[in-house]
């Protein structure tokens, strides 16, 4: 399996990104990235599509896979593929607190140590569907990153298509996320753009 070794601050200030949409850090950077000539049609595309598969942690394979998929859904192509990325596993881990980074959420994942519907599911991209009760495992209950993670200081705040229940260490699935509630700074229509080509 590829592995995406980049450091993930320096990756982040060269794609614009703040380190705190992946979980790393509140602080606001105050360095832009330097810019020595205007930036092509072709490279803001490159640079949007280069962004979303840093902030989900996908490879180009897998991708290109989601967005043959979000091609071929009714409804716009770049607000679908958003929804796919949104909605895979690791990220709802995320999105409910259980884990401080999608990188740690997809160990997390990785290692069994959350259940869907009561089923154990260890596949990060696993794609989750309203109604879906997303739960930590009885094994990993008592797992140091899974509770540092819920008494940080720095928890991501829970997206309204998302529910979660700390007492019980489980949250659900209300519905699929729309463009509008997902707070990344993502042009999806230059991702579409490129794709179209």
């Amino acid at each position: 399996m590829a592995i995406d070794r980049t450091p993930v601050l320096k990756r982040c200030r060269q794609l614009g990104i703040e380190p705190s949409v992946l979980g790393y850090t509140t602080k606001e950077s105050k360095r832009e990235p330097k810019r020595r000539r205007k930036e092509s049609e072709y490279g803001q595309q490159l640079r949007e599509k280069q962004k979303a598969k840093f902030i989900y942690g996908v490879l180009e394979k897998q991708f290109r896979s989601y967005f043959k998929r979000a091609k071929a859904m009714e409804g716009v192509t770049g607000e679908n593929l958003l929804t796919i990325l949104e909605s895979r596993l690791d990220n709802v881990v995320f999105r409910l607190g259980f884990a401080r980074t999608r990188k740690e959420a997809r160990q997390a994942v990785t290692h069994a140590h959350f259940t869907v519907n009561g089923r154990s599911v260890d596949i990060p991209s696993y794609r989750v569907r309203p109604g879906d009760v997303i739960a930590v495992a009885p094994k990993a209950k008592e797992l140091l990153v899974i509770k540092s993670a819920l008494v940080s200081n720095e928890r991501v705040a829970v997206p309204a298509w998302l529910e979660v229940d700390i007492e019980k260490l489980q949250g659900s699935v209300s519905s699929l996320p729309t463009r509008d509630q997902i707070d990344l700074d993502i042009n999806e229509q230059l991702i579409v753009e490129l794709y179209s080509k």
